[in-house]
């Protein structure tokens, strides 16, 4: 027995103050309609209306029952109101989890983006290099950096690509010289960024002739975070891999150069994963949609500004090498 739908037979009908009534308002038979509350009595063993061939009364039972019943239904209605709203709306709590570098530069501006054009959303982020479980652990949107992904049943959005470059200090490169390909690598001091997407004793380059691999010799330091990778290669320790979004305000800056710069390496997708597409709450379907149409963007003028000063810092090494040669 479907005990809601009873209920609210039974309530309807009280109501209408018939049977009959009561069938027109929910489009049934006046037959089913007595069926129900006779079900209804039934399984609670109580008499809930007295009948007449012309009209219905409430027994005692049926009084209190009735409070109840509107009460719950009440409660069910607002239930499904809320979450018919959350479809439709979007509010409450959105738990994000990101990459750390990556939700630093990138996804923290996109909240900010995100809140003023959505005030009623609350947004919890978590920056970590793991990726969460994101049943496990209740996340909604996971923003993750990978060549690929595993079939694990998440759904997921492609929201572009990013790699990372290798970077030293100015004075790290006027002490030791600059690199002119990878096999130069053997003579520097190599500093290792520990990632779950790259091995660690190896830097593979995507450059003008394909693919190019340097084994790493043993390093006298490796950290796991980006932003330290980069306090270390601008105290001078020596040439070391960033992501682009942990280097370009350095590049900009003047306190790190590009180290190779014809040569990219860990070049990745960056997907945001979600639980399902089916009946998606408004806040993670409007949250993944704004991604889908600003990051990219902003992943495009990032790359568009490292050209630029990859092409600025080609121009001053040509302007210097003509005044060596006029001297």
């Amino acid at each position: 027995m479907d005990t809601l739908q009873h209920m609210r037979i039974f309530s309807r009908v009280v109501e209408a103050g018939s049977f009959t009534a009561a069938a027109r308002h929910l489009n049934a038979t006046t037959a089913s309609m007595s069926r129900a509350v006779s079900e209804l009595e039934t399984h609670l063993r109580a008499r809930l209306l007295n009948r007449t061939t012309r009209r219905i009364a409430l027994t005692e039972a049926g009084e209190r029952y009735l409070r109840r019943c509107l009460e719950i239904l009440a409660y069910v209605d607002q239930a499904e109101a809320e979450a018919g709203d959350a479809h439709a709306r979007p509010s409450g709590k959105l738990k994000v989890h990101s990459v750390s570098g990556f939700g630093q530069h990138y996804v923290m501006p996109m909240i900010s983006r995100y809140q003023q054009q959505y005030p009623t959303v609350q947004v919890d982020l978590t920056l970590a290099q793991r990726v969460p479980d994101l049943l496990d652990e209740g996340y909604d949107v996971s923003i993750v950096l990978a060549p690929d992904l595993p079939d694990s049943g998440l759904m997921s959005q492609r929201l572009g690509s990013a790699f990372s470059i290798a970077c030293a200090s100015p004075v790290y490169v006027e002490k030791h010289g600059m690199p002119q390909d990878p096999s130069d690598l053997a003579h520097h001091v190599s500093l290792r960024l520990i990632t779950t997407v790259s091995r660690p004793d190896q830097w593979v380059f995507d450059g003008p002739d394909g693919p190019e691999t340097f084994d790493l010799k043993p390093s006298p330091f490796s950290v796991n975070v980006a932003e330290a990778m980069a306090v270390a290669i601008r105290e001078n320790m020596g040439i070391g891999v960033l992501p682009t979004s942990s280097a370009l305000s350095y590049l900009q800056a003047g306190t790190l150069v590009r180290v190779l710069p014809n040569y990219t390496m860990q070049n990745l997708n960056v997907y945001a994963l979600y639980p399902s597409r089916q009946y998606l709450d408004a806040k993670i379907r409007t949250w993944i949609e704004f991604l889908r149409d600003h990051l990219p963007a902003r992943l495009a003028a990032d790359a568009a500004s490292l050209r630029a000063l990859v092409d600025l810092q080609s121009c001053v090494t040509s302007r210097e090498a003509t005044c060596s040669r006029a001297i």
